[in-house]
């Protein structure tokens, strides 16, 4: 028995160094700056990356759904056109005609006033690029892991 007893327990062997740190032990603090500013551009443009093709899937979208909205508006325009017609010639029918527009007017107006103040309340909840957003939030952290974050 040339080995030494150890009581029945087994000693661990060290864990091997990974490939990370054996660069950092064996890189000097320029090539070490070097490799972080590499890596903080490539995060830049990736971020540059992601923004971009977040605007451009939210703008095609937003450009299919104003062409249906614009044919929507065309068809809807003529009918309410030909609709308020025959409201004013009806009206035309117990007063004047003069009359019977100015209140057909009118009732447009409200109309048109109640849209106007629906569709800003529906703007305003457009959300833009959320992901784009989140992701940098995260970059501050991320280049300073040991400071806290408020």
């Amino acid at each position: 028995m040339s080995e030494a007893y150890t009581g029945g327990a087994h000693q661990a062997a060290a864990p091997l160094p990974t490939e990370a740190e054996q660069r950092s032990a064996n890189a000097s603090v320029g090539e070490l700056l070097g490799e972080v500013t590499k890596d903080l551009s490539k995060l830049m443009r990736q971020e540059v990356a992601l923004a971009k093709a977040e605007a451009t899937e939210s703008a095609k979208k937003a450009g299919k759904g104003a062409g249906m909205y614009a044919g929507a508006a065309v068809g809807g325009h003529f009918v309410l056109l030909f609709l308020s017609l025959a409201l004013m010639w009806g009206l035309g029918a117990l007063m004047p005609l003069g009359w019977a527009a100015v209140i057909v007017a009118v009732i447009w107006g409200i109309i048109a006033a109640v849209l106007a103040s629906r569709g800003k309340k529906e703007m305003q909840q457009v959300k833009g690029l959320p992901q784009t957003a989140e992701t940098v939030k995260e970059i501050p952290p991320t280049l300073k892991p040991g400071e806290q974050t408020r």
